[in-house]
């Protein structure tokens, strides 16, 4: 990035520290050591140079800050001084020097909806002024700034006159050199930053998904691409009128620059370039065109150096765990003469990336584009019927034929689908080819009354299908518990650790069981996300007080956690942060941790898209080191209680594990 003067330029080194290089002596200086930040994916750092090109605004996590980053004034001289801005304990970052550079604009999440469980929440622009004067003229009304401006020029006009007559008859005794550093001394940026928080004002009228945002040059006017309905707009907020309205539909997410005299706007968004007048909101597209020879054996031969290299500098241990990379990559870049699709090369690519004999990682190849999805009926069908047709053994609840009155019931035979019959062992699939979410026509024959009938309904896909029947399994799994219990013990499974399953066991732990004695906690098939600190949090409660006007008790505290015995299920196929979550459970020793060990996986994955973005691969790159010292990915979770479901069994509906779980709840 060039400084404004155009005499040097900065840069990232190794993704995080912020260097400068002198373009006349060729001198690099580092201004921000790589420590005092950390790139999680290419792209996400961000700093500018001041107008003055003595001072960058930065991004800055100091020691130990990644989840609550600030925003840093930095001297560019290299003299070490950086001076933490923001210091909020939330999320900050995307700073822009505004009003000449005598203020700032970022992005925080403090006022914004948060997440319940988790990470993630709404921005909002934020400003802060270096400057007193800026602050007290940004908060005038347009009638003050009227005034103020007439004040301005009228001084102006004396000040201009007595320097002509104090000039008159007398020789300049200064040199060109001497009024030019006069004039560049009076450009340089003071900062009152003792006071600087104290003149911090929100510009965004509501917290948002916020994309980019810029301040024209007068501040009267912020733009920003937000979304509040279906895709990113770009949005104009009226400083002095408050008014906020929207200047243009579905830009996508991307990125706002202006021209030096402050004027222009142009968007970089969802793949096209646009020029937007400030003075009256006239939208130009720019046009270019971009042609390359595509030679898809070299760029597979570039992606394949690309991740290798992405490995070697990013994976979570420097030494990555022993393995001999560059013996890997002299062994699987010999294949790559010989692979002509990329279904083949994300297989050579995953094999290589097994070496290294960690989690989250592997590559896939997506084709995406069109495709007729498979419908489904939400019916389970008796595999023993030989006859034409499909004989229902269950209709699954909240399915299609759940959904209206009918006399479809289990035994009765799906003759005919939209007309067309179904022959004994013959594949039905193509009937319901491309017609998830359309109505279709089922012929239905009843065997106990002899009736034939027909029924519309209106089909599902495989994914909706996929839901009921885990839904279906929760309420299975529910019911065991409160009957073998009989009501006293709560089941609750956590399918995903992010906020959506966060909020159903807040709802389900603090509502359906508020009054049971103990609750069975499910993590078994979990994938993963980043939930464990809460989980643990919400588990873990220690009742302190109860509340009781004349006799009725009607509450205690803490109200917003569990303050109750639990256990937590785990199996084979616990993944990532279903990994973290109990281990902390077992850690904190707030419950029995009961079933199968479950395989260290606990890391913090990036999932890169190739310059082919067909093409997707994965780096741990964040380790999780318990209180020992040790990593937790590759250390195997041991349960207190030991217990394997066998597959037989579970055919069955069997389930050893929820069994245990519920006795060993009653057993405290």
């Amino acid at each position: 990035m060039f400084s404004p003067d155009g005499k040097e330029v900065a840069f990232l080194e190794n993704r995080t520290a912020i260097k400068i290089v002198d373009l006349a002596t060729k001198s690099v200086r580092t201004v921000m050591d790589g420590k005092y930040q950390y790139s999680y994916s290419d792209g996400d750092q961000s700093y500018c140079w001041s107008p003055d090109s003595k001072w960058i605004l930065a991004e800055y996590i100091a020691i130990g800050g990644w989840n609550n980053k600030d925003v840093a004034l930095i001297d560019a001289s290299g003299n070490g001084v950086i001076h933490n801005l923001t210091k909020s304990g939330y999320n900050d970052g995307s700073p822009r020097w505004v009003l000449d550079g005598k203020a700032m604009i970022w992005a925080s999440d403090r006022a914004g909806y948060r997440s319940h469980g988790s990470w993630g929440a709404e921005y909002d622009i934020y400003i802060m002024f270096f400057d007193l004067e800026a602050y007290e003229k940004f908060r005038m009304s347009k009638e003050e700034l009227a005034l103020c401006a007439e004040a301005d020029k009228l001084k102006k006009a004396q000040a201009d006159s007595l320097k002509t007559q104090e000039t008159k008859g007398k020789k300049a005794s200064k040199s060109k050199t001497n009024v030019a550093k006069k004039d560049d001394n009076a450009k340089l940026l003071k900062f009152d930053l003792e006071n600087a928080d104290d003149r911090v004002m929100r510009l965004t009228v509501n917290s948002s998904r916020l994309g980019d945002a810029i301040l024209d040059g007068k501040g009267e006017k912020l733009y920003y691409i937000t979304r509040f309905e279906k895709g990113m707009d770009l949005w104009v907020h009226d400083l002095k009128e408050n008014k906020t309205s929207i200047l243009m539909k579905n830009v996508g997410y991307g990125q706002l620059l202006t021209d030096k005299e402050g004027k222009t706007i142009y968007m970089n968004a969802g793949g096209s370039l646009k020029k937007i007048n400030m003075a009256d909101g006239k939208t130009t597209p720019v046009s270019f065109e971009c042609v390359f020879e595509y030679k898809p054996y070299a760029e597979r031969e570039y992606i394949f150096n690309h991740i290798w290299k992405q490995v070697n500098d990013k994976f979570y241990r420097a030494d990555l765990g022993g393995v001999e990379w560059n013996k890997y990559k002299t062994n699987y870049e010999r294949f790559l003469p010989y692979i002509s699709n990329n279904y083949e090369f994300a297989d050579m690519l995953s094999e290589m990336l097994g070496e290294l004999n960690g989690s989250h990682t592997g590559a896939r190849y997506n084709t995406g584009g069109a495709s007729m999805k498979t419908a489904t009926l939400g019916l389970f069908y008796d595999e023993s019927y030989q006859g034409d047709g499909l004989k229902i053994k269950e209709i699954i609840k909240k399915s299609p034929l759940a959904l209206i009155k009918t006399d479809a019931k289990n035994g009765c035979i799906i003759e005919k689908i939209d007309g067309t019959g179904i022959k004994a062992n013959e594949d039905y699939f193509p009937l319901l080819e491309g017609k998830a979410g359309k109505k279709v026509l089922l012929t239905i024959y009843d065997p106990s009354t002899g009736k034939r009938f027909n029924e519309t309904v209106k089909a599902i896909s495989s994914g909706d299908q996929s839901r009921l029947l885990y839904q279906r399994w929760v309420e299975m799994c529910r019911t065991k518990v409160e009957k073998s219990s009989g009501g006293r013990i709560g089941y609750i499974h956590i399918e995903g650790m992010d906020s959506p399953s966060f909020r159903v066991l807040y709802k389900e732990l603090l509502g359906r069981y508020r009054d049971a004695d103990a609750v069975v906690i499910d993590t078994r098939h979990n994938g993963g996300g980043w939930l464990h600190d809460d989980v643990i949090t919400l588990l873990s409660g220690k009742q302190y007080t109860s509340y009781e006007p004349r006799g009725q008790f009607i509450g205690k505290d803490p109200y917003n956690k569990w303050t109750k015995p639990s256990c937590m299920l785990v199996c084979e196929d616990n993944y990532s942060n279903a990994h973290g979550t109990p281990w902390l459970y077992k850690t904190m020793n707030v419950g029995k941790l009961i079933g199968a060990p479950v395989p260290g996986t606990m890391t913090a994955v990036w999932w890169e898209t190739q310059i082919d973005p067909t093409i997707v691969f994965g780096i741990p790159q964040v380790a999780c080191i318990d209180n020992n010292g040790d990593y937790l990915e590759n250390q195997e979770l041991e349960p207190d209680i030991l217990v394997y479901n066998k597959p037989a069994d579970v055919l069955n509906g069997v389930d050893d594990q929820l069994t245990v779980a519920v006795k060993s709840l009653q057993a405290r």
